[in-house]
């Protein structure tokens, strides 16, 4: 018996287990069983527990694969390329506007012919911001040069990531493979699956990593990769490119049908549910096929002839096989979460519409409709009605309207609703109380603020109501740094709580003017409205006495993914403010792990287990980065010391009116994700100052201030009196990791006295 009879024998009567699992659930575990060399990733709901499930196993020993956290998306799918053109098996996940951030990535991937998996969970791109599942960020991924299978249920999320691998390596195809599936729906719902026992089946399927490629993995073999090509050979490189997706088509057939055999389930080109005879059918992507099925058997009861096709495949695009499908049908009805704006219909009614085209006896009545965006919800009541409309079509013969949206709903004047607070600005924040002067000699500032009770006069710039967690250092940080800010403020948020708490349309908590940005892009957004601002009042289109302090808030994160646009503000010298609420993590999207997020803390993407415990490496010092950009003035400020930050915001606005740009860094904390009491909140901060690590300090105009030295005050702790009110930090304290302990406090020791360096000459 050869080597493969022996590996077809032994799949054929492998053991799976039943269980109850999500989509999230399935992708992780088959990416542990075919054990990836490499994950770089980065957080983005709702695709952000593929890599916490990995993390999670990674930490109990169930899998080798290496775990990269990257400062993007953008940045994750650079280190999954590398890690692809090197040989090694690549996998990753995200959603949204992570695919958008990492779109121009993908094209590289595909035209070079690197195969990996990726798991696109889909969900709503904003703007505005949705977290929902919808298409919209699967259609931009139609042109990238990806193979792309659908997947509608958890089970087939699994199945199809063992799969995909197999097709990505195949030696016909050589082309990256993308799973999608939906965001919310099949992502987070638990349904009945069924997985191998043993993960040696799993890797016997897939079978070895190729090696035979042109991979840099050699350096005695050197290779040049991505060259620079021509316009001819460019044309010759993407007709390859073009043939292989074809090819993959095939390669599809002939995996799926070995896999149905290990695993006694199938994934034809189409899922085809009552077809044989239908006169009226529905085509419909992933989940929403599945609730349409219970439609199909109701009206065949009254006798009505009708189906579902739902395509395991769209790249490359099955249309033979829907030419096929619909051969005799008369009414179709195309169900879309995504629209092709001005195209007079999304983009599958016309791949549809193009290929029932190639049949000139096909006379199939096609309509399309744009529904579910944004997560909404799509119920039997929904595909009957789409039913209906094709079954009218058939009555009409045409139909009425062949495109159209489906489920908006128009709004009635008469409820409108109200404003309930008055937008607040001008002399309101002006206390009056707060003075700043300069000492021309010493080029610095002097400020003076009366007792904080006498601030408390000023009103809140954010409103109550707002949606935090209970215990949340957010707004207590904010509104006490706004207390040293007179006068209006424009602000812009970055994708963050901050913002997602606030802002639930139609609702918003914010008194003055609140804009809105992604991660990447807050602080070149806030430049360009800062700047359009000032030449509207050059040009005396805008009152000449406006004024307004403009800051923006990030956080959550923020300082990694957007940092590039950060420094690029700042060497720009715009006049503003850039201030980051430190919580150190990904906390808008379940506590993963962030640059800022210290060494050996938990998070959900840093578990503590028996191979690992906690973060593998030190926090990211933002305060010293932006500092070394040369901007007028940089600080860090909490809560615990208000009015050290109170004068802090005094002298941040005073730079950002006059000199140039500011960044601020405020520690604050989250209970929930700190796994502490909401008591100790302030304890907490105030604890993580006086153990050094947080230094409270200023650099203006490049010269570093030590703004409150705890071994000057006799306030100095030892770095464990911090770490204990924290759940998240409780096994650094324990025996077994006192060498962690002992590293983490030489770090902040070592950051410690460089800072005193400065502090003690103006030229460091």
């Amino acid at each position: 018996m050869s080597v493969l009879e022996e590996n077809v024998k032994a799949m054929s009567t492998a053991e799976q287990v039943t269980t109850f699992e999500s989509g999230n659930e399935m992708a992780a575990m088959a990416a542990a069983q075919i054990n990836y060399h490499i994950m770089g990733y980065f957080p983005i709901t709702p695709s952000t527990e593929v890599a916490q499930y990995l993390d999670m196993m990674k930490s109990r020993g169930e899998h080798d694969i290496k775990l990269i956290p990257a400062d993007g998306e953008h940045g994750s799918a650079g280190i999954c390329y590398g890690a692809a053109a090197t040989g090694a098996r690549v996998f990753n996940a995200t959603s949204a506007n992570g695919l958008m951030y990492m779109l121009e990535q993908l094209p590289v991937q595909s035209g070079t012919r690197y195969p990996m998996v990726l798991n696109l969970v889909t969900r709503s791109i904003s703007g505005p911001l949705d977290i929902r599942g919808d298409h919209s960020d699967l259609y931009f991924a139609l042109n990238t040069g990806w193979v792309i299978l659908t997947a509608r249920t958890p089970q087939a999320v699994y199945d199809m990531n063992i799969m995909a691998l197999k097709i990505a390596e195949h030696s016909d195809v050589r082309l990256p493979v993308m799973v999608a599936y939906d965001g919310f729906f099949t992502s987070h719902q638990k349904r009945k699956v069924n997985f191998f026992k043993d993960r040696a089946v799993v890797q016997r399927f897939v079978g070895e990593a190729p090696t035979e490629y042109n991979f840099a993995r050699d350096p005695k073999k050197p290779l040049t990769i991505g060259a620079h090509m021509n316009g001819d050979d460019l044309m010759n490189n993407h007709f390859q490119q073009s043939e292989a997706m074809y090819r993959a088509k095939d390669v599809y057939k002939e995996v799926a049908a070995e896999y149905a055999k290990l695993s006694g389930r199938n994934y034809d080109i189409l899922d085809l549910y009552q077809m044989e005879d239908a006169d009226v059918a529905l085509f419909l992507l992933n989940s929403a096929a599945e609730s349409a099925k219970d439609v199909v058997d109701r009206l065949r009861e009254k006798g009505i002839k009708a189906g579902v096709i739902s395509p395991n495949i769209i790249r490359p695009f099955p249309a033979q096989e829907i030419r096929k499908a619909l051969k005799n049908v008369k009414s179709l009805l195309v169900g879309e979460r995504a629209d092709s704006y001005g195209g007079h219909g999304p983009n599958l009614t016309h791949e549809i519409k193009s290929a029932l085209q190639e049949d000139r006896d096909n006379a199939t009545i096609v309509q399309s409709r744009v529904f579910g965006l944004g997560g909404k919800d799509f119920y039997a009541d929904d595909a009957e009605a789409f039913f209906n409309m094709a079954i009218d079509a058939v009555e009409k013969g045409y139909a009425e309207k062949p495109f159209d949206y489906y489920g908006h709903v128009a709004g009635d004047p008469e409820k409108a609703l109200k404003q309930v607070i008055e937008p607040q600005h001008g002399d309101v924040y002006n206390s009056g109380l707060i003075q700043v002067t300069r000492d021309e000699e010493k080029n610095k500032l002097n400020v003076k603020i009366p007792p904080l009770r006498a601030l408390t006069s000023k009103p809140k710039r954010i409103a109550s109501g707002h949606g935090a967690c209970p215990g949340c250092g957010i707004f207590g940080g904010l509104e006490l740094f706004f207390k040293g800010i007179e006068g209006d403020l424009v602000i812009l948020f970055q994708t963050g709580c901050a913002y997602v708490v606030t802002t639930a349309y139609p609702h918003t908590s914010h008194k003055q003017t609140t804009i809105h940005n992604l991660f990447q892009n807050g602080a070149a957004t806030l430049s360009g409205t800062l700047e359009a601002f000032l030449e509207l009042k050059r040009r005396g289109e805008i009152e000449v006495s406006a004024d307004a302090t403009f800051v923006m808030v990030t956080g959550d994160g923020g300082m990694d993914i957007g940092m590039g646009s950060a420094i690029g503000t700042a060497l720009r010298g715009h006049k503003l403010i850039m201030l980051e609420y430190d919580n150190e993590g990904y906390m808008n999207t379940g506590s993963q792990l962030s640059y800022s997020t210290p060494f050996g803390h938990m998070t959900s993407t840093s578990n503590v287990g028996k191979a690992q415990q906690g973060k593998a490496f030190h926090h990211k010092d933002t305060a010293q980065i932006m500092a070394s950009t040369n901007i007028p003035y940089v600080f860090t400020g909490t809560e615990a010391f208000p009015q050290d930050l109170v004068k802090k915001a005094a002298k941040a606005q005073w730079y950002a009116q006059n000199v140039g740009t500011v960044y601020g860094k405020l520690l604050i904390t989250c209970p929930l994700n700190w796994k502490s009491e909401d008591r100790f909140g302030q304890t907490i901060v105030e604890a993580a100052v006086n153990s050094n690590f947080f230094p409270l300090y200023e650099v203006e105009q490049g010269v570093t201030n030590i703004t409150y030295n705890p071994e000057a005050k006799n306030k100095k702790i030892p770095l464990e009196d911090w770490l204990k009110y924290m759940g998240k930090t409780k096994h650094l304290l324990k025996e077994e990791n006192k060498d962690m302990l002992v590293e983490f406090e030489e770090e902040v020791e070592k950051r410690w006295q460089r800072l005193k360096a400065k502090h003690e000459n103006e030229y460091l």
